[in-house]
């Protein structure tokens, strides 16, 4: 296959985002996900049927429609479902951000690291990494891999000096106490090339996508954290 029959799945686009990394973004979301995390918010996502078919040409096209918005730290993230299962798609539409100058940004799981993946991390200026837990038996139970798969994925990314940004959704009775926190912290003192942690709150919103797909929410049971918690988690995160 040539480089331009290279086609990915998408599942959608958000224009002007601002919760996916950098400044303002153009954030493309691919179809399928090899994983199965209990606090999911795109059950939809998962198969890797369903989406819209994309060269990565057609999304670059679209993406510098927004190039005014960008401005000096915005650019194109591509998140999912898991954007690693269309590496060779996801490292080509990057190759051709960078020809027109656009920063990339990649919003990963770090569970698959392969050529394909190590090649399209050549022409990623930015990784939003998800450590969803900080011990394996955690992962294992509520992701569906073991933790060694995004630790390898980070320290890859360390050996490449890969700016990267380890992003958490806190999850109460499951990863919101201050010991979880700084274990986190202990993980990102390991690498230099993390220079950010991010945690986000977990929430509900997307029950009614298990409703409509017939699917039990796993997480569906456990509370959103209140502000003062993620408060109190933040201001850990600035702690020495």
């Amino acid at each position: 296959m040539t480089q331009k029959e290279i086609k990915g799945n998408i599942h959608s686009i958000q224009s002007l985002g601002t919760l996916d990394g950098p400044g303002v973004r153009f954030v493309v979301f691919t179809q399928g996900c090899n994983l199965r995390c209990g606090c999911c918010h795109n059950p939809d996502t998962w198969t890797a049927q369903g989406g819209t078919e994309y060269t990565p040409a057609e999304l670059l096209q679209r993406a510098v429609r927004f190039r005014e918005y960008f401005g000096r730290e915005g650019g194109i993230t591509v998140s999912g479902g898991e954007p690693l299962l269309q590496a060779e798609f996801v490292g080509e539409l990057f190759r051709l951000c960078h020809g027109e100058g656009i920063n990339t940004c990649l919003d990963t799981s770090g569970s698959i690291l392969n050529k394909a993946v190590k090649d399209m991390l050549e022409h990623t200026d930015r990784v939003l990494l998800d450590i969803k837990y900080t011990s394996d038996e955690k992962y294992r139970r509520y992701v569906g891999c073991g933790m060694d798969k995004p630790i390898e994925f980070l320290e890859y990314l360390n050996g490449r000096s890969v700016p990267t940004t380890l992003r958490q959704v806190i999850v109460p009775t499951l990863n919101d106490s201050e010991n979880d926190i700084i274990e986190l912290k202990n993980i990102s003192k390991r690498y230099h090339c993390v220079d950010k942690i991010e945690l986000l709150p977990f929430k509900k919103i997307c029950q009614v996508k298990y409703d409509n797909m017939n699917l039990d929410f796993p997480f569906a049971h456990l509370p959103t954290p209140t502000p003062q918690k993620m408060r109190e988690l933040e201001e850990c995160v600035l702690r020495s």
